[in-house]
């Protein structure tokens, strides 16, 4: 298995910082249930209020493509959602490094 860690930062349009949480918001519980996805959080920034970033796990590209390209609640957002998102300002997938926990 080749997991995956996607992270995505968005400011929103001025204005719209409640829309665009209330958007983003509504992706988290639907992506969690997806097939092949291990996490998927949503944060904001505490001194910058309207930046968001997504912190997402899954458990191979495959999974992750799936949901980006066919889900219908990430196709709706592209479709309506995405106008309040200004920028975003970073898209990044990772492959880990090193971890923290328990070893066998």
């Amino acid at each position: 298995m080749s997991e995956l860690f996607i992270v995505v930062g968005l400011k929103a349009k001025p204005g719209r910082e409640d829309q665009l949480r209330r958007d983003l918001s509504d992706l988290v519980e639907p992506s969690r249930k997806e097939d092949g996805n291990i996490s998927y959080g949503l944060f904001e920034d505490q001194k910058e209020p309207g930046f968001f970033v997504f912190v997402e796990e899954w458990s191979s590209t495959e999974a992750r493509k799936k949901h980006h390209e066919h889900s219908p609640h990430i196709q709706n957002f592209h479709k309506d959602g995405v106008s309040n998102v200004d920028t975003t300002r970073f898209a990044h997938i990772l492959k880990r490094v090193a971890s923290t926990g328990t070893s066998n």
